[in-house]
């Protein structure tokens, strides 16, 4: 069941890329996250090039942040994991979506 309050599970591929990225194999799941990291730091580079993108958190993304932070979720144990989330977090909401999305549709097959 999704839970509306969290930004990370406002979208079903997000909360289900999560789920599937929390069963995975630990060395599958940090090749992933760091490859996911790289992707993520080229996306932002792009987006910084582009004057007319507006980049806003939002309030429940700054709480969701500082709640990471405090490593309260299965995946802030992952150091790099955790940094994949915090880089997208700063993205657009429809660039976060969307890489969501993409990673629920590679880790479904």
């Amino acid at each position: 069941m999704m839970n509306n309050r969290r930004w990370y599970d406002s979208n079903e591929h997000t909360e289900r890329a999560l789920a599937l990225l929390k069963d995975m194999d630990e060395n599958k799941r940090r090749a992933l996250a760091k490859d996911l990291t790289t992707f993520v730091k080229q996306v932002k580079e792009m987006k910084e090039e582009d004057e007319n993108t507006e980049i806003s958190l939002g309030l429940d993304r700054v709480i969701g942040l500082y709640k990471l932070s405090n490593s309260r979720r299965w995946y802030d144990k992952v150091s790099i994991l955790s940094y994949a989330m915090k880089t997208m977090s700063t993205l657009p909401k429809e660039d976060f979506y969307n890489i969501m999305e993409g990673l629920h549709s590679t880790l479904a097959k």
